[in-house]
């Protein structure tokens, strides 16, 4: 299929967003916003690097890119409205195959009324896909890493470790216990946007999604906001069937595995009753996992395990396949 025919079959016949002036057509899109301010994001996604066709069908390779695009926006608390996508197409990818990396996108992006505007195609080695996302949030809404504060509260939504353990049992053959679900979680996560977009009742909350693991993303928030967090092993939730996996790699996945995007916050004691009232509305599950402080350990994390409290480290995250 050549390029121009391949643009006309990934086009929106309609466009579900109010604000958008122009669409696909000509050299860049058109979009009027006055009311909220805009949020936008960016990921890339290389072929064995962040994705393999051994345990990612194409649609699942285009849904999963837009989530963790969305997942940055929730972190926001922003509202999902439009998304660029750049493609670098290698021979060795179908013409059914790339429909069905678009078809991925477009089946989240309907249940989140986002509308695709553009992007760009060309010929390469391996496949690499660039989405580009666009929301909106109330003004002085935005939220940032930069505002956790003694005496917050540090919680989770879901289950962590999860996509981990999926990927695990696509790639080591095994009797596992539902392993439907852990694939799912690891080949179509959910972003928890409802939840983050309630929390617009609050004055301050400090947010991060969870994609390069809970260890990593608790010290940003640590860094950016200069406090200490400390966290207990204990609290941290996870599913029932993890329990079917050994210790360590249930530790492993559920402090240094990524790609759950789950959220992680912090937030005033006085607001925690609000945030689990948001949370029995959008029924997403929520937990309690540690605390703020502000001390000589600034910027730092600790765990406590065992009635144990040591420090833990923020570990690049190295991207399955």
């Amino acid at each position: 299929m050549d390029e121009f025919s391949f643009i006309e079959s990934i086009k929106q016949q309609f466009y579900k967003q109010s604000t958008l002036l122009k669409g696909i057509g000509d050299d860049a899109a058109v979009f009027r916003q006055h009311a909220q301010d805009i949020v936008t994001a960016v990921d890339t996604f290389v072929e064995d690097v962040h994705f393999s066709k051994d345990t990612m069908e194409a649609f699942h390779v285009g849904y999963r890119a837009l989530a963790a695009n969305i997942s940055d926006l929730a972190a926001m608390g922003a509202t999902p409205a439009f998304y660029l996508v750049s493609i670098v197409i290698p021979k060795s990818w179908s013409d059914q195959e790339l429909a069905q990396i678009f078809s991925g996108m477009k089946e989240l992006a309907s249940f989140y009324k986002m509308d695709l505007i553009g992007g760009d195609t060309v010929s390469g080695n391996e496949l690499t896909l660039s989405v580009t996302v666009f929301g909106y949030v109330e003004q002085e809404r935005a939220r940032y890493r930069s505002t956790a504060c003694a005496g917050d509260i540090v919680f989770v939504t879901g289950t962590l470790g999860d996509s981990q353990a999926g990927y695990h049992i696509l790639t080591t053959p095994g009797d596992y216990t539902d392993s439907d679900y852990f694939i799912r979680r690891h080949q179509l996560p959910s972003p928890s946007v409802e939840f983050a977009k309630r929390l617009k009742k609050l004055s301050r909350v400090a947010l991060n999604d969870i994609s390069d693991g809970l260890a990593s993303e608790t010290a940003e928030i640590a860094e950016a906001s200069q406090v200490t967090i400390t966290l207990y092993d204990n609290f941290i939730p996870t599913s029932k069937s993890m329990q079917q996996f050994t210790e360590d790699l249930q530790h492993k996945w559920k402090l240094y595995g990524g790609e759950d995007f789950e959220l992680l916050g912090t937030v005033s004691i006085q607001d925690w009753e609000i945030v689990k009232e948001i949370a029995d509305e959008t029924n997403t599950r929520i937990s309690k996992i540690g605390y703020v402080t502000v001390d000589e350990d600034n910027g730092s994390v600790f765990l406590v395990q065992h009635n144990k409290r040591k420090r833990i480290y923020k570990r690049g995250y190295t991207h399955s396949i």
